[in-house]
């Protein structure tokens, strides 16, 4: 299979994309670096990514920059980056990708457990991670030519250790589990579902 990994140079999508290319032709897109450069809060940026991609099987997104900070003193500004990143940003991918896509191909976008449990100083994240499993769910029932699209929906992960202090009592999440819950969105049948790795 051809798989584009999007976010392909942060914790995850390096994880992600190392376990898969042992089986698969990995396209690896970053920011700055990576088989392919594009910012996903630009649509033109995105336009660029897959014409440059050309036909792909599957789609795994782990990027999507969002504000952490305290709600009292946020911004309409830094709440936006969650709107135009994580949320905007994945779903343009899809938007643009299901035109370059092959049949029965499959998208994986990333949201967070923070939908349903919230931390301190994550309501961006939380409001975008919400959006995007509600995205997931209404675009998987008009999906033309087999296409499927889930979310992985981890909490705090392993590999961020930086992360742990914000999530209290958390146990992280094994990159292990995490690779299999991804797994289990482009390899398995499951179309319009969030999948928890635990």
């Amino acid at each position: 299979m051809k798989i584009v990994v999007v976010g392909a140079t942060g914790t995850m999508g390096k994880y992600l994309a190392d376990a898969f290319e042992k089986e698969h032709e990995i396209i690896r897109v970053g920011s700055s670096c990576g088989d392919i450069q594009a910012d996903i809060t630009s649509l033109d940026s995105i336009e660029n990514l897959f014409r440059q991609v050309g036909s792909f099987d599957a789609l795994i997104s782990t990027a999507g920059p969002s504000y952490v900070g305290p709600w009292k003193s946020m911004t309409d500004k830094e709440f936006r980056k969650g709107v135009e990143g994580k949320l905007m940003g994945q779903v343009n991918l899809v938007l643009v990708g299901q035109r370059y896509i092959n049949p029965k191909g499959s998208f994986t976008l990333i949201a967070g457990a923070l939908t349903t449990d919230p931390q301190r100083n994550f309501a961006n994240a939380a409001a975008a991670n919400g959006a995007i499993e509600a995205f997931v769910r209404a675009a998987a029932i008009e999906l033309e030519n087999g296409i499927r699209i889930n979310a992985v929906s981890p909490t705090v992960i392993e590999d961020s250790p930086q992360y742990f202090p914000y999530f209290p009592g958390e146990v992280p999440v094994s990159m292990k589990a995490l690779e299999y819950g991804f797994r289990k969105s482009v390899f398995g049948p499951s179309t319009g579902q969030v999948i928890s790795p635990r």
